[in-house]
């Protein structure tokens, strides 16, 4: 399997197809295997590295540090594959990683997609309060409720069992991850400069999409992406549409 000593632990990582760097993040309720939906469509003009943060998949986290080193795993990655540039794709947890390297290293990230999530950002006290009782409102659901749209799970019980399947191999679960995210502040991400698409599902019940608006509207020049009935993963829910708006992303970028 592949392996890189990063930051203290060995991290599981993947990489296919050959092209200018596309990172993928995954969220708490997945790991590298959650992108298999993107690989065979990226990998055939880009590089698609995937990985297992720690305490996920093949990754453990054995000093027990979590969320703090998470920013320096995807530093360290990308330093020991001389990636010096990608576009980071991250979502839910994975925007802790994703938001905090493009602050601490804008230089390096070519462009930033956070999907479903505003993990990382210190939010407006009003966005605070918002998310502090969606995080009360949803604590008690079940994975497949809290990640997955009603349509979703109703059309597609496969995928809500493959979405569990995937997780199940997870040492961390939601609740359970050690550690916290430094957070930045609006002001910080629009210093970076990094091209920034926001992605929700209109039925996410974890971040609120009129949240995810609202902080889209204090970052000029971001974008936003809105992708109906779907819930918490886009991405995995309706991988074409996901598909191809990032494709459309990359593009504007100029970046393979």
């Amino acid at each position: 399997m592949p392996y890189c000593a990063v930051n203290g632990i060995d991290l599981y990582y993947e990489s296919h197809g050959a092209g200018n760097p596309l990172v993928f993040i995954h969220g708490s309720g997945g790991n590298h295997a959650s992108w298999y939906r993107q690989l065979p469509v990226f990998s055939k003009s880009h590089r698609c590295i995937t990985f297992d943060q720690r305490g996920f998949g093949n990754t453990e986290d054995k000093d027990g540090r979590g969320r703090s080193a998470m920013v320096d795993d995807l530093a360290g990655l990308l330093d020991r594959l001389e990636i010096g540039r990608a576009v980071v794709v991250a979502q839910s947890l994975g925007g802790g990683a994703g938001i905090g390297f493009a602050c601490r290293h804008p230089e390096r990230v070519a462009g930033l997609v956070m999907c479903d999530t505003l993990v990382g950002i210190r939010l407006p006290r009003e966005l605070a309060a918002i998310m502090s009782e969606t995080n009360k409102r949803t604590a008690g659901l079940s994975q497949v409720e809290r990640v997955l749209g009603p349509l979703t799970r109703e059309r597609s019980p496969e995928m809500a069992l493959l979405y569990t399947q995937l997780a199940s191999f997870n040492n961390y679960r939601v609740g359970t991850i050690p550690g916290e995210f430094q957070p930045v502040d609006l002001a910080e991400i629009g210093d970076a400069g990094v091209p920034l698409l926001f992605v929700l599902g209109t039925d996410d019940i974890l971040f609120p999409p009129d949240c995810i608006r609202r902080v889209h509207a204090l970052l000029p020049g971001s974008e936003l992406l809105e992708i109906p009935e779907v819930g918490h993963s886009a991405y995995f829910e309706d991988a074409p549409t996901f598909n191809r708006h990032l494709g459309a992303f990359l593009a504007r970028l100029k970046f393979g």
